[in-house]
């Protein structure tokens, strides 16, 4: 038997799940062309395609993915999950519909989207990672000017989306969910002077253990979208917490850890889940 991460980065993240492995497969970390020629049937594949480095959609690979489904390999982290992780729009339509507390959202085509929303909001790419192109608008003129902007951007043919602006604390709660079960999380704090508690614009991660309501809110949220393997972010509110991203691509450390090392303890959740699942079968 076979597992491979199928991604194109080498990340800590995708090398150390290559590294910790499932246990009785031989492991790699495999891109998805290399992954359509090595698995076949009964092997596994976990998906960690991320966000394109231009943000106008998901990394090159996703039909070689749909391919090893063809032939009959188990995939993780199903594109279509993970299309709805990444599409920020999509997302927040399937998790509003859910009924999962998420802040208002509109496509973003001119200033006039954002009509009937609360400023400040909050402009970025539909697909968007690393803090990139993401600015808060105090108002109608910011919004146009972010708009002009962007346009030339590559992004832009794909679209933007506006949300209400939750407000910021300069600390979040990002909860790593694998299997629909809790295996890490993290405090994020803001870089000064920033808003954004992105750790690739400077903000910083520390140890935390999430209280039950937000566990299950991180775990509500993964179910929604469908995905196996994700980060989910969230901001405490006065009766509870609310979803800020859910990352299917997620970035993790050592000390997200909780009980077990937080790689090992996300493979074995995943592997459980797919063992119940062959049962069931």
């Amino acid at each position: 038997m076979e597992f491979a991460v199928v991604a194109h980065r080498q990340t800590e993240t995708n090398r150390a799940l290559a590294t910790r492995g499932w246990h009785g497969a031989r492991s790699h970390l495999l891109t998805p062309r290399q992954a359509l020629l090595r698995l076949g049937a009964g092997d596994v594949a976990l998906n960690r395609l991320d966000v394109s480095t231009d943000l106008d959609g998901v990394e090159e690979g996703i039909w070689s993915i749909t391919q090893l489904e063809a032939q009959r390999v188990r995939v993780l982290n199903r594109p279509p999950a993970l299309l709805a992780c990444h599409d920020k729009l999509l997302a927040a339509r399937i998790l509003t519909a859910q009924g999962i507390p998420h802040p208002r959202t509109r496509r973003l085509e001119s200033s006039s989207s954002a009509d009937g929303l609360r400023h400040p909001v909050v402009a970025k790419p539909r697909f968007g990672s690393w803090g990139r192109d993401v600015e808060l608008c105090c108002d109608r003129q910011a919004l146009t000017r972010y708009v002009a902007e962007m346009g030339p951007r590559p992004w832009w043919a794909i679209g933007g989306i506006v949300q209400e602006l939750v407000p910021p604390l300069g600390v979040d709660l990002r909860v790593v969910v694998a299997g629909g079960e809790v295996v890490g999380a993290a405090m994020r704090t803001a870089a000064p002077g920033e808003w954004r508690t992105t750790v690739a614009i400077g903000g910083t991660a520390s140890k935390a253990l999430p209280p039950k309501d937000a566990r299950e809110l991180a775990i509500e949220a993964t179910r929604a979208l469908g995905i196996d393997f994700a980060g989910v972010d969230l901001l405490p509110l006065d009766d509870g917490w609310i979803v800020l991203e859910v990352n299917g691509a997620v970035d993790v450390r050592p000390l997200y850890s909780l009980e077990t090392d937080v790689y090992a303890a996300a493979l074995g959740s995943l592997q459980r889940t797919a063992d119940e699942s062959l049962v069931l079968a």
